[in-house]
């Protein structure tokens, strides 16, 4: 399972590479807060479809979950349109390192803190070369 867990984050992360060139593209005619509205107008279609087909959970319990834990949403709005806005300006490539630099920055601090009910994993030196050699890549190839 642990493997197709790693297969299935790199799917993810070429879709998402396809989602930020499509939806840059897409900003240019229709508008950049539009095209967010139409990724998430779409979204919001399919998953009502799959949840009544396959879902299993009980939506009504989310007024019982942590209330920052309901911050997904926000989140999702910020991160697709930062993307949309970004590629156009400085392309997919630059525009999807920035967010794994800040992916990898967050998650270590979020695990270092243990925020979130994340496991507590210490900040260490090779962490920190890690994320200052994507720093450099970024530079470098802007």
């Amino acid at each position: 399972m642990r493997y197709f867990s790693y297969l299935l984050a790199l799917f993810a992360g070429a879709a998402l590479s396809f989602e930020g060139a499509i939806y840059g593209e897409l900003g240019k005619t229709i508008g950049q807060l539009e095209t967010s509205f139409y990724n998430f107008l779409m979204g919001s279609i399919i998953m009502v479809l799959l949840w009544l087909f396959f879902g299993k959970g009980r939506l009504s319990y989310a007024i019982e979950a942590p209330k920052w834990s309901l911050l997904g949403g926000v989140l999702g709005v910020v991160y697709l349109t930062s993307i949309v806005v970004s590629v156009p300006f400085v392309g997919v490539g630059i525009t999807m390192v920035a967010v794994i630099i800040g992916q990898l920055v967050m998650s270590m601090i979020i695990e270092h803190y243990g925020w979130l009910g994340s496991k507590k994993t210490r900040i260490n030196r090779e962490k920190i070369f890690a994320v200052m050699s994507m720093i450099i890549a970024l530079i470098l190839v802007n």
